[in-house]
C-alpha cells in the first residue's frame, strides 16, 4: 500500500500544474480567514462577518466545511489530470509492463483519492480550531468538540466526488473533456431537478426523495448551506414572514448514498480498465 501510495505521490509531484493547483487548493483554504476581517459598510447596514458568529463553536464546522468543499474542484482537476497522464505519458502502459495488476493501479488511485481528503479534513479541522478559539464566544470543551460530524461528511463528501472525477478520467481518457462531462452531468442533474420539482411534483416533497440518489445531489445533501442558520438571517426571516423549516444535520441517509456511489464509481473504474484494451 505504502509502494503504491509513494508512485503516485511522485507522479503528481513532478507535474508542474499538478503540483501548481494541489498548494493552490491549500492556500486557498487558509483564505477562509480573511473573512473574519471583512466588514461591510452600507450607510446604516454595518457589520463584521467574524461578529457575526461565523466563527462561534460549534458553528465553525458547518462553515468552514461548507466553504472548503466549493475549492474541491481544485483537486477534482488534479485527480483528473492525474488519470489522463497516465494515457498520454505511456505510465499506464509502463506500470503493467513493470508487473502492476490493473486492481493494483486502481488501488494506488483510490489510496490517493483518500489522502487528499484527509489531509483536507485534518486541515480544515486545525484551521477551525485555530479560528475558532480566537474568535468564537463559546470555548467550552463540550460545545467546541460538538458538531464534528460535518467533518466526516466533508470527508466522505471529497472522497465520492473525487471518486467520481477517477472514473470520468478512466472514461474520456482526456482531463478537459473529463471535466466538461463534469459539467454536463451536474447540468443535467439541475434540468431533471427542476422538472420534478416543479412540473411533476410541485406540491410534495417526492422530487427531493428522488433527487437524493443521484451522484452529485448526494455529495451536495451532506452539508446542508449554513447561512440561515445564523441569527441574523434568521431574524431577517421572521420579520419578512418566512419560516425556516431546513434540516441542517448530517443525515446518515446521506452518507450511507455517497458511500455507495463511492464504491460504485470505484468498481466501474477498475471493470473499465480491465476490459480495455490499451
Amino acid at each position: 500500500m505504502k509502494r503504491l501510495l509513494s508512485i503516485e505521490l511522485q507522479k503528481i509531484w513532478k507535474n508542474k500544474a499538478s503540483r501548481v493547483l494541489t498548494l493552490t487548493y491549500f492556500i486557498l483554504l487558509t483564505f477562509i480567514a480573511l473573512i473574519a476581517s471583512i466588514k461591510f459598510d452600507l450607510g446604516i447596514f454595518k457589520f463584521h462577518l467574524a461578529e457575526m458568529g461565523i466563527f462561534n463553536f460549534p458553528f465553525i464546522w458547518h462553515f468552514n466545511t461548507y466553504i472548503a468543499a466549493i475549492l474541491k474542484l481544485f483537486l477534482a482537476i488534479v485527480i483528473v489530470s492525474m488519470m489522463a497522464n497516465e494515457y498520454s505519458y505511456g505510465t499506464l502502459k509502463q506500470n503493467l509492463i513493470d508487473g502492476m495488476s490493473k486492481a493494483e493501479f486502481i488501488q494506488s488511485k483510490f489510496l490517493t483519492v483518500v489522502l487528499f481528503a484527509s489531509v483536507s479534513t485534518i486541515f480544515i479541522f486545525i484551521m477551525s480550531l485555530i479560528l475558532g478559539f480566537s474568535f468564537s464566544s463559546y470555548t467550552e470543551f463540550s460545545i467546541v468538540f460538538s458538531d464534528l460530524e460535518y467533518l466526516l461528511a466533508y470527508f466522505i463528501k471529497l472522497v465520492g466526488f473525487f471518486s467520481f472525477c477517477l472514473f470520468l478520467g478512466i472514461l474520456v481518457k482526456r482531463s478537459a473533456f473529463a471535466l466538461g462531462f463534469l459539467l454536463v452531468w451536474n447540468i443535467i442533474e439541475g434540468i431533471v431537478k427542476g422538472i420534478l420539482t416543479f412540473k411533476i411534483f410541485p406540491e410534495s416533497t417526492t422530487a427531493a426523495s428522488i433527487m437524493q440518489f443521484f451522484p452529485l445531489e448526494s455529495m451536495s445533501n451532506l452539508i446542508i448551506e449554513p447561512f440561515t442558520r445564523l441569527s441574523v438571517v434568521k431574524n431577517l426571516g421572521t420579520q419578512i414572514g418566512l419560516d425556516n423549516v431546513k434540516k441542517y444535520d448530517v443525515e446518515l441517509s446521506s452518507l450511507i448514498i455517497v458511500l455507495c456511489w463511492t464504491v460504485i464509481f470505484i468498481f466501474l473504474s477498475h471493470r473499465l480498465l480491465k476490459n480495455r484494451d490499451l
